[in-house]
């Protein structure tokens, strides 16, 4: 089983790169679980949102479509793109972190064997957010666009904002 990273480690990357600024509302508001703020329009996005719901270790994530009232204002709070969508953005302990920061942090809360995704936080950021940046831009062409958020069914509701 792969190790998770330690306080100090997640810290120091946090401090290394990554961070997109500060949001306390948005982590009172989830109750302190941490945030995946998505792009609800996109297919790639649903999917990962789908498969993250299904590996969450302790149904700690919670979810916000970037196009809802709420996703809405928190990117206009923090001062972010708030019409198109280059990057998830993972809040966590009132940290905003995004594209390969996020990504990497958010794979530590699934269950075995997404959390060995952290071995690559060792790298540089700039290759790994080039690498994100790639898949961010094809995204819609690969995997399609719609026009609807993803509906939770009861049982998923409260995991979203």
């Amino acid at each position: 089983m792969a190790e998770q990273l330690t306080q100090a480690q997640r810290e120091k990357r946090k401090r290394d790169s990554g961070r997109a600024g500060y949001d306390p509302a948005l982590t009172a508001l989830s109750r302190g679980a941490p945030v995946m703020v998505y792009d609800g329009a996109c297919n790639l996005c649903h999917r990962w949102v789908r498969f993250a719901l299904k590996r969450d270790r302790a149904q700690r994530l919670k979810f916000l479509a970037a196009q809802s009232p709420l996703g809405q204002e928190f990117l206009k709070r923090n001062r972010l793109p708030a019409q198109t969508f280059d990057s998830f953005y993972l809040v966590e302990n009132a940290v905003i972190l995004h594209k390969s920061t996020g990504f990497l942090t958010m794979a530590q809360y699934l269950r075995w064997p997404w959390p060995w995704l952290a071995v690559f936080g060792v790298l540089p950021t700039h290759p790994l957010d080039r690498f994100y940046d790639w898949i961010a831009q094809n995204r819609y062409r690969w995997f399609g666009r719609r026009e609807l958020c993803l509906v939770a069914d009861e049982a998923k509701a409260e995991r979203f904002l």
